[in-house]
């Protein structure tokens, strides 16, 4: 059986990936493999760990979730996300996202479907407004990306 979300030209291999291992899954192994992304979030790297001045608040998410975007100069995206550990929904969102937009292009990452959050088979799992806060992430992320690459070229 598949799936044509599958297929799309514009969701990158890794984001795919995660998608259909959620989709794999019955909803309450569905919340256990967030719980185990919640626990995979990248740490930050050392040269920013002293500069929260640089990440932005994501409001819409009820735990407070910072993000920074970096655009290297071969185009590649590195998100980098911080969440309290007593928060492990919405870590586990952050750590998706981080680990899924890894090593893409910007171009890639602009191209992630706004609704990849509602792919995940997790509407049924956690709450709305938890979906929106990962919506959320994601459209700051894809924000940060364009703001960076406007930059470079003004």
């Amino acid at each position: 059986m598949t799936d044509p979300a599958s297929t799309s030209p514009s969701l990158a291999p890794a984001l795919a990936e995660i998608r259909d291992d959620f989709l794999a899954l019955e909803q309450p192994d569905r919340l256990q493999l967030l719980l185990e992304f919640s626990e995979e979030l990248p740490d930050l790297p050392e040269r920013y760990r002293d500069h929260p001045d640089l990440f932005e608040r994501v409001v819409e998410c009820q735990s407070p979730v910072y993000i920074f975007v970096e655009v290297d100069e071969h185009d590649i995206v590195h998100l980098h996300a911080t969440a309290p550990e007593e928060s492990p929904t919405t870590r586990g969102f952050a750590s998706i996202l981080a680990q899924g937009l890894a090593g893409l292009t910007a171009e890639e990452v602009l191209a992630v479907p706004d609704d990849y959050p509602q792919t995940l088979g997790l509407t049924q799992a956690v709450s709305p407004l938890r979906i929106r806060g990962m919506t959320a992430l994601l459209g700051r992320t894809k924000r940060q990306v364009r703001e960076k690459l406007a930059a470079r070229e003004g």
